[in-house]
């Protein structure tokens, strides 16, 4: 997470994971779901925080997913007891109607199916239609790694925010990809990014900390990227946002690549139909797509494992430039920052606790956020 996202000091109020996490379980039961769904949309959202990846956890996500199942949301409203079923299957992939429940009790049974088929197979793809969102992506990818697999996620959909490169119109949302690739002693290899400059979800930390936008995250209302440091505008039809790369001569069109591909797999594949083109009722609907590959089928676990352990270690102990600390890989960073979280509390804005307090009153719940 850059800095500039960062709760300030004086802004924080830290939190134990674990009441947290009982408190957004209680606010899931109280919207319909199931126990076990509350219980493991809770941990989608915690696992999230406690990695630093705050932009999809509680404090943006869960008020969003709270408004939607609620009453006159009729165009994106949630299911909170979706009709999971299989609509396509073949030995080595499978096509999920997702009923419009929420991605973060849906796709981790699509990815679970997705591994019960690398396990008998070598392989297995399962794309998700008629979702809901996902949360963080390198939760589902990570669920390979305890079966020494590597995961791939990746989700396209609604709402449209990226423009392609040289375009004036919004045609794409920020379409992440995230990859888990397990190692021995070291932490997994976890590479999660959207492919826009900078996250959706990270705009709405921005506003509340009071971030500016870097030169070419973002567009003005007719599409040409803006070059300098600016707040975001309050009105999101006076922006866009731009594939990472940002402009052409810096590689955008390789975001808008990636971008198109997310596309591709997640809502043409599942059989959603070609993105920006789709039915305006079905705002807020989204396909994904997850992939299972077993390391065994190419190599014995056991030295993969190791020359990863080899690999990233090197990266970890190459030689930084001044200024700068140490070089660090995709997902070292987070693992650090959990074992931080877990010990000394989550830090979360006041406004966000203060959120919580609300709606703990309006839902009449019981739940009680433990302060470190």
């Amino acid at each position: 997470m850059l800095e500039r996202f960062l709760v300030p000091k004086e802004d924080q109020i830290l939190i134990e994971s674990e009441s947290m996490t009982q408190a957004t379980k209680q606010i899931f039961l109280k919207m319909g779901l199931s126990e076990d769904d509350a219980q493991l949309s809770s941990e989608v959202l915690m696992t999230s925080d406690l990695r630093g990846c705050e932009s999809h956890g509680v404090s943006n996500m869960l008020p969003i997913y709270v408004d939607r199942f609620g009453e006159g949301a009729k165009d994106l409203g949630i299911n909170p007891t979706p009709n999971f079923r299989i609509t396509r299957e073949s030995p080595t992939t499978a096509n999920i109607d997702g009923d419009d429940g929420l991605g973060l009790h849906v796709l981790p049974k699509a990815m679970e199916i997705a591994i019960e088929k690398a396990e008998k197979y070598g392989s297995g793809s399962v794309a998700v239609h008629n979702s809901r969102h996902i949360g963080m992506l390198a939760y589902h990818s990570m669920m390979a790694l305890e079966h020494d697999m590597i995961g791939l996620t990746m989700t396209a959909g609604n709402s449209m925010a990226m423009v392609p490169t040289h375009g004036a119109e919004k045609r794409l949302s920020t379409n992440p990809w995230a990859y888990a690739v397990p190692a021995d002693k070291e932490p997994p290899f976890v590479f999660d990014v959207a492919t826009t400059q900078v996250a959706g979800n990270k705009l709405s930390l921005a506003k509340r900390v009071g971030a500016k936008m870097d030169s070419a995250w973002i567009t003005d209302s007719k599409g040409n990227p803006i070059l300098n440091e600016v707040d975001l505008p309050d009105d999101r039809e006076d922006y866009m946002m731009l594939p990472f790369g940002g402009t052409r001569e810096n590689g955008s069109h390789k975001g808008y690549g990636y971008a198109a591909v997310a596309e591709i797999f997640s809502d043409i594949l599942s059989g959603m139909g070609p993105g920006f083109l789709m039915p305006p009722n079905t705002y807020g609907e989204m396909g994904h797509f997850v992939q299972v590959i077993i390391i065994d089928g190419f190599i014995d676990v056991d030295k993969f494992k190791k020359d990863m352990d080899l690999f990233l270690k090197g990266l970890a102990e190459t030689k930084p430039i001044d200024g700068q600390e140490r070089v660090v890989y995709a997902g070292l960073p987070e693992f650090e920052e959990t074992q931080i979280r877990l010990k000394e509390g989550i830090p979360y804005h006041y406004k966000v606790i203060d959120w919580f307090e609300n709606i703990k009153a309006e839902l009449n719940l019981d739940f009680d956020l433990k302060k470190m």
